[in-house]
């Protein structure tokens, strides 16, 4: 009940203010795509599945009686469905109050393209809206992570859980919150980066069944999971701060291998990597 206490007290009304959330189709996106709806705000949800996107944009509206929810087509998987989804949104000539990086998977093996572009290509937008957030969900698995080979984050998982791999992704979330924060200072733009607690949500999904079960006997609910998201997104004691991680809505020291000069590198590559 202290999520739901804690995120009551912090969120304020939301009227005229616009939100884009990655992965808002399910889970943690959904919950927070819908606590935001429920306080006024003009939401977009963006994600793979356009049947699955317009059912949750259906499913947000009837729930809170907020018509101002819309899709957004983006497979974060493909760096053209990336730029595609910037453009569509900035040819609305809508502002861009807080942007949410939400959308993950966990227990797969693979390679992703990109996870970077959607945000600065969003920039301008965010900075001329402001004040203006990007918000983006990592996890506590970022303390296991030693660092980051850039070479071996370019080839598909190497270890059969996926699960070193999944934690430095996590570090990667915490350090171009960081950098982010660093380089946006000065445009009115403030970053986060936060770990949601052990959620029973759809990251779980590739994880076979009859393990996936038995993970989430014990995990928060995805109301309880968005709570932090929501948290960064709206509170008002979080306007003077950026750069900083946070846990069960309270600031939480980041991992020591989270350094500015680490970060600084990984933008250089993800900059380099995801050029057109």
């Amino acid at each position: 009940m202290r999520y739901k206490a804690r995120m009551s007290a912090n969120s304020g009304e939301l009227s005229g203010r616009a939100f884009l959330i990655t992965g808002a189709n399910t889970g943690i996106g959904l919950a927070t795509a819908t606590g935001l709806a429920k306080r006024g705000g003009r939401v977009f949800v963006a994600c793979r599945s356009a049947e699955k996107g317009r059912a949750a944009v259906a499913g947000i509206s009837a729930g809170t009686g907020n018509d101002a929810v819309a899709f957004l087509p983006l497979d974060l998987a493909d760096l053209a469905s990336v730029r595609d989804c910037a453009q569509e949104f900035l040819a609305r000539g809508e502002p861009l109050h807080v942007l949410i990086n939400n959308a993950g998977v966990g227990g797969a093996r693979g390679l992703t393209k990109d996870g970077f572009a959607l945000t600065t290509a969003l920039l301008d937008c965010l900075a001329a809206s402001g004040p203006a957030r990007v918000v983006t969900v990592s996890s506590d698995s970022h303390y296991q992570a030693k660092g980051i080979d850039f070479e071996a984050v370019r080839r598909p998982t190497a270890s059969r859980t996926g699960l070193r791999e999944y934690a430095v992704s996590k570090l990667a979330n915490v350090l171009f919150s960081q950098e982010l924060a660093r380089r946006a200072q000065g445009r009115g733009i403030t970053s986060y980066a936060l770990h949601p607690g052990v959620v029973a949500s759809d990251i779980w999904r590739r994880v076979p069944w009859p393990v996936r079960p038995l993970m989430q006997l014990r995990m928060l609910s995805t109301e309880q999971g968005a709570a932090t998201s929501l948290y960064c997104a709206t509170s008002p004691e979080l306007a003077g701060v950026s750069g900083r991680f946070y846990e069960d809505c309270h600031e939480r020291a980041a991992s020591a291998v989270a350094t500015p000069d680490l970060a600084g590198a990984l933008w250089e590559h993800s900059q380099a990597w995801t050029a057109a």
